[in-house]
């Protein structure tokens, strides 16, 4: 298999000038990474705004270790645009782009019914509502299953506030007959605690709950959504698992000085909650707008830190070195697909991009990280021996590689459960396979998503999580952030006078999702 050369500071990459940006004007500019008191640091010159610095990653020595497990991906055979002005301005995606989809992204509006303080990207702040229509939601569907080498396996309805809208469940059976195997929300959940309303969701077919969730106590609701919503989330938990939503994300925003204390406590709080929640997913926060430097640091929290506070608030039970790329499993899937003869979705981003862990909840309630379990370095090596194998057209056939595959299993260290269901992924290789590992451990992951203060054009290009729009084009996470966001909303959007006037008579719900606090 094919890896990236490993990135080794100092070196140059290309980012944006974040005042640039925020006239309205993309301007890619030369970048230094470089190591500097034990991290990776970013740093860039404007001709007229001057130069920027910021932390690019908290550990070098994290950097530097992760760097030898980043695989070249698939690809995208089928780019929507083409290259003209060059990356980021291409976007759509472009021939340039090195990572077919993971994640479809689908804002269904934005409209919201919370004002929090860290957010502006609400339709009562904007002044005008975006919200593609029910048949340009099927189109940007089937626009993204028909991605090849591999369609888009999996895709969130988010916003806004996607609960807002009265046709949700439409959307989500929609995209189930589109084909999509996985289907889940990016939710705020307040509309969830209406257990008629979740019934409803999950009867729609509902994957997963992708839930905003900051902490166990009320200080960083209040400081980051303008009231103590933990009373809420537990009501949404509870009736989750009353009505069988048992997939539920938990999503932190990360902000250091605000949750950056609770990180152990989110942790433990989703092992007592093992039945219902799959996933931690920690989002360190992306600083946007114009910020002083100083102010910057006090906020600026990136993955190494959080797998730092892991292994602090866990008391060493989660190391930083249980912690792998998003990249890592690449071998995996290869080995499978080639064995199968269909290609499997591969998380070919950038190591800075996220990493993740997994964890084994134990009967008495006791967890330990996957790498206690698996010799997962060993593991991975094997298949990507298997991969190099079918993919140079050696030796060993499909049949060899099969039984050279389920040999694999003797790097599980734990007879049992966890090692059945290991050969059953082997063996099957399928969506439900995979349903039922992941129904057996809860992920602890982080995407640290760009923002125009450290911004990488490399990460771009390898971006995995995309988002559809009505017009045919796709556009990764980070540049329709930092980049492309108001244009496009503007360009598809219309007044909330003129939107009101559409829908006529509004539910409670709608007039509450465009009024101002």
């Amino acid at each position: 298999m094919e890896r990236e050369p490993p990135r080794v500071p100092p070196y140059e990459t290309k980012s944006i000038c974040p005042e640039c940006i925020l006239d309205g004007k993309v301007n890619v500019i030369t970048a230094k990474v470089y190591e500097e008191n034990g991290k990776i640091m970013i740093e860039k010159t404007c001709p007229q705004h001057g130069t920027f610095k910021d932390v690019y990653w908290g550990s070098a020595e994290q950097f530097k270790r992760v760097m030898k497990w980043w695989y070249k991906g698939l690809g995208l055979e089928n780019p929507r645009t083409q290259t003209q002005k060059g990356c980021p301005q291409d976007c759509g995606l472009c021939p340039n782009h090195k990572t077919h989809t993971a994640l479809a992204l689908i804002d269904v509006t934005n409209r919201c019914n919370l004002r929090c303080p860290i957010c502006f990207a609400n339709a009562a702040s904007a002044g005008y509502v975006y919200e593609p229509s029910k048949e340009e939601i099927r189109k940007i569907l089937i626009n993204f299953r028909n991605n090849r080498p591999v369609p888009a396996p999996a895709v969130q309805f988010a916003g806004g506030e996607p609960t807002v809208r009265e046709d949700l469940p439409e959307l989500i059976k929609m995209a189930k007959e589109v084909g999509f195997p996985h289907v889940e929300i990016a939710t705020n959940g307040l509309r969830l605690m209406d257990e008629e309303y979740a019934r409803k969701l999950k009867e729609a077919g509902l994957s997963t709950i992708y839930l905003q969730f900051d902490g166990v106590t009320p200080k960083p609701y209040e400081i980051a959504r303008g009231r103590n919503l933990l009373p809420e989330k537990l009501k949404i938990i509870e009736v989750c698992r009353k009505v069988g939503l048992h997939s539920i994300v938990l999503v932190p925003t990360l902000v250091r000085g605000v949750n950056d204390d609770q990180v152990g406590k989110i942790i433990e709080f989703a092992v007592k909650n093992f039945d219902v929640i799959r996933a931690v997913n920690f989002q360190p926060v992306s600083i946007t707008g114009r910020i002083k430097r100083e102010e910057r640091e006090k906020m600026r929290i990136t993955i190494p830190d959080l797998m730092k506070l892991t292994e602090e608030q866990t008391n060493g039970r989660i190391k930083e070195n249980d912690w792998y790329p998003t990249s890592f499993p690449i071998p995996l899937a290869r080995a499978l697909g080639l064995i199968k003869g269909k290609p499997a979705v591969e998380f070919s981003t950038h190591p800075a991009c996220g990493m993740a862990t997994f964890i084994v909840v134990e009967e008495n309630g006791e967890y330990a990280p996957i790498t206690k379990y698996i010799d997962v370095e060993r593991f991975i090596g094997t298949m990507e021996k298997i991969a190099d194998d079918l993919e140079k057209g050696g030796r060993i056939d499909k049949l060899k590689s099969r039984a050279r595959l389920l040999g694999a299993v003797r790097y599980v260290k734990k007879k049992g459960l966890l090692k059945d269901l290991i050969a059953t992924i082997l063996k099957r290789g399928d969506y439900s396979s995979l349903g039922e590992f992941m129904r057996k451990i809860i992920m602890i992951g982080s995407m640290h998503f760009q923002d125009p203060y450290n911004f990488d054009l490399e990460r771009v290009e390898r971006c995995c999580i995309h988002y559809g729009l009505p017009d045919g084009r796709i556009i990764p996470f980070c540049s329709m952030n930092s980049i492309h966001r108001p244009v496009i909303e503007r360009q598809f959007a219309v007044s909330i006078e003129e939107w009101k006037r559409q829908k006529g008579k509004l539910t409670e719900i709608e007039a509450a999702s465009i009024a101002m606090s």
